[in-house]
């Protein structure tokens, strides 16, 4: 039965030994044999030796041995129920209202200043909003102004394949998502809510727990793997990050496991030291599956606007990013932030999280983003 003792149950007598374990072991306590006397069955907390027998959850750390013939049970609670439209409620409501209000008016002149100004206080950034209003200007639309600056905006959503989900590149892997991003954004969040997608389509599912410098975020990972019933590795906290990956894409190959998410650490796009551990995780990566090109999702807090765009550009400048995770978008009444991502990386908005619900991480549709912008 997989445990953790409480802090308040450690006694003087083996607090020490609980503090040698930290350092040297990976968290996994399935593994330990049984006490085999009375003396040794003293020392085992006595809440395990007195529970009945039992159906036992899936534990939320994995041993090699327990990871065998794995797989996750499809999450039958998702609550897939959320809807991109109410999402948007807050953007349509926000800048949206202002800038369909001003496209109406009567006064070319003054609409069109007017426009570029909307655009800009709904996070589209200065330069792209002129770029667009000159555009939109030179257009000739039968539906007016209106549907001008419609097609404009869609125009900066880059070409992305239908139904895209995260294949395997090499041969006898797994699909690998390296989830990155900085802290406060919702990144383990978003793991575990796209653990709990994938899982309930029916995909073996495997969580690396790789971001062990902030504290509670093995926890945290571990709770969620929980809830979409899914096995997670991970070892001690402050242990070398690249050595947990190295450690689930090894169980991944062996059990057959389809895609492996990883955690990394919340990491500030100035500390260069941080930078280059997300670069050895990529090495580690292909050191273990050599060839293989992981996704590297991006999490983007909606609300932070411009300011989560410039720490988007840094990790693209330095790991290349595949994807972008916007979540809180029904947090803000600034969804422009959508058009900027996507001009000015030219790197696709993968999923948007728009409530707090497992079922509310959307895949991302172009066509259905600006048509909830202007309904």
């Amino acid at each position: 039965m997989f445990w953790r003792r409480k802090r308040d149950e450690e006694t003087p007598d083996n607090a020490q030994n609980v503090g040698a374990e930290q350092e040297t072991d990976t968290d996994v306590e399935s593994d330990r044999p049984a006490p085999d006397s009375a003396s040794d069955a003293a020392d085992v907390a006595a809440p395990v030796a007195a529970e009945p027998p039992q159906p036992e959850p899936a534990p939320a750390v994995w041993s090699a041995d327990q990871l065998a013939g794995a797989r996750a049970t499809p999450v039958d609670e998702l609550e897939r129920s959320a809807d991109l439209s109410a999402g948007l409620a807050r953007t349509r409501g926000g800048f949206m209202t202002r800038l369909r209000d001003y496209l109406g008016s009567d006064d070319e002149a003054a609409s069109w200043d007017d426009v570029e100004e909307i655009l800009i206080g709904g996070d589209v950034g200065a330069s792209l909003a002129m770029e667009v209003v000159e555009r939109a200007r030179r257009r000739r639309e039968p539906g007016g102004a209106e549907a001008a600056v419609r097609a404009e905006l869609a125009a900066l959503l880059v070409a992305r394949e239908p139904d895209w989900s995260p294949r395997a590149s090499v041969s006898g892997g797994p699909a690998v998502i390296l989830v990155v991003g900085v802290n406060g954004t919702g990144k383990t969040t978003t793991i575990g809510k796209m653990a709990a997608r994938y899982a309930g389509e029916g995909t073996s599912v495997l969580l690396a727990a790789a971001d062990t410098f902030r504290a509670a975020a093995i926890d945290q990972l571990q709770i969620w793997a929980e809830r979409a019933n899914v096995p997670v590795v991970a070892h001690a906290p402050h242990a070398d990050p690249g050595a947990v990956v190295y450690d689930a894409l090894d169980a991944a190959v062996a059990r057959g496991t389809e895609l492996v998410i990883a955690d990394t650490a919340g990491r500030l796009h100035t500390k260069s030291n941080l930078m280059d551990e997300l670069s050895k995780i990529r090495r580690i990566i292909d050191k273990r599956l050599p060839g293989a090109v992981p996704e590297t999702l991006f999490v983007l807090d909606a609300t932070t606007g411009q300011n989560g765009l410039a720490q988007a550009k840094a990790f693209h400048q330095s790991v290349g990013l595949t994807g972008i995770v916007l979540t809180k978008l029904d947090s803000t009444s600034k969804g422009g932030i959508v058009f900027a991502i996507e001009h000015d990386l030219g790197v696709p908005v993968r999923f948007v999280g728009v409530g707090e619900k497992v079922g509310d991480l959307l895949p991302f549709d172009p066509e259905a983003f600006v048509a909830a912008l202007f309904a």
